[in-house]
């Protein structure tokens, strides 16, 4: 059985983030979110920031590090904003590898004293299968592939402290973002199911079982790996 532990997740009040928050909080640890406003039925304490301003970012973890001596953290904030490479706007591809990566390194630079201390520490990133390819994505595949070579670098210079780095990378998930750009039952939602060889999208709840494990007291012997949730789709389509 794993013992009780204090994590953060930064992203913390839809889709993936808010799943995982329930998760981990159903399994009895103690959770702390971090999002730009506070819902009324979050599952956890919820401190509130706009993790794309880097001052922001630090005033709340100082904030959190007043009360609480932190185990782990879910590095789950991160935005995209899709354009053809022809398109792409340098502000645009450099917001965008600033949210997704930025708070990340910010957060666990900060934890890592604490961590060292208590020679244990769970980090794990969310990456996106989009890492591996997709149309109209170059600074978001950018920035997630960034985020998978930051989890295997800091996994080797934090194995010594039994300090585990992993990062869970989603594909198509059921979240409230993609249902607003893939409206239920409409061609823009079939066209990525079709893609997958499960054929269907993927849930929430899925995505934070795997974050689960790599936070669990179990997986101390599994560090700088990245899992696929994605219903198959970094390894192809389904042959006829």
């Amino acid at each position: 059985m794993t013992s009780q532990k204090v994590f953060i997740i930064t992203g913390a009040t839809k889709g993936i983030g808010f799943a995982t928050a329930q998760y981990l909080q159903k399994q009895g640890h103690q959770v702390i979110g971090i999002a730009r406003k506070k819902p009324s039925d979050f599952p956890g304490v919820i401190f509130c920031a706009d993790l794309r301003d880097a001052d922001q970012t630090e005033a709340v973890i100082k904030k959190i590090q007043k009360k609480y001596v932190v185990d782990g953290v879910v590095n789950n904030v991160g935005n995209v904003e899709p354009q053809l490479l022809e398109d792409l706007q340098w502000d645009s591809f450099l917001n965008v590898l600033d949210c997704n990566l930025r708070p990340a390194i910010q957060m666990v630079q900060a934890l890592l004293p604490s961590m060292k201390e208590n020679g244990f520490g769970r980090i794990v990133n969310i990456a996106s299968r989009a890492m591996l390819g997709k149309v109209g994505r170059s600074s978001y595949s950018a920035a997630k592939a960034g985020l998978v070579a930051l989890t295997r670098t800091w996994a080797l210079e934090l194995a010594p402290y039994q300090i585990t780095v992993n990062a869970v990378a989603p594909g198509p998930i059921q979240t409230e973002s993609f249902i607003q750009n893939y409206p239920k039952n409409s061609p823009e939602e079939k066209k990525p199911i079709a893609a997958l060889p499960l054929k269907r999208l993927g849930l929430p709840e899925e995505v934070a079982h795997a974050i689960g494990f790599f936070l669990d007291d179990r997986a101390g012997f599994v560090t700088g790996q990245t899992l696929f949730v994605d219903g198959g789709g970094s390894i192809g389509t389904v042959v006829i």
